[in-house]
């Protein structure tokens, strides 16, 4: 049981890291890849205090780590958890009209199986 409500407690505070605007977005840009600060700040057009501190969560949280370059700081997804459930969010919210068509065609291909 104890076991059961630690993994209960990780997963709700892995939630409640996924569960702001800025966050999710940010996770979604680094779903598609490496970034750095630079680069999230120009695609978001999120200002840099405000894009540094909610990386500074990520990281605190363990969705994020870093990769120092000379002067730059490259951000990517961390753990095999992060990339699971963004990669699934991404496909289902981030990845444009393609991924959209691609839902749709699924949900409608489980319609008509179901339905038969």
């Amino acid at each position: 049981m104890d076991e059961l409500l630690e993994n209960a407690k990780r997963a709700s505070n892995f939630l409640k890291a996924l569960a702001n605007e800025n966050r999710l977005i940010i996770l979604c840009c680094l779903a598609e890849g490496e970034k750095n600060v630079g680069e999230l700040e120009i695609m978001l057009g999120i200002r840099q205090p405000s894009l540094s501190q909610q990386l500074a969560r990520l990281r605190s949280d363990g969705l994020v780590e870093t990769r120092r370059n000379s002067k730059q700081v490259y951000y990517r997804l961390a753990s095999e958890e992060a990339q699971q459930m963004i990669g699934l969010l991404y496909e289902m919210f981030c990845a444009g009209e393609q991924a959209n068509a691609k839902h749709g065609t699924d949900q409608r291909r489980n319609l008509e199986v179901v339905s038969k």
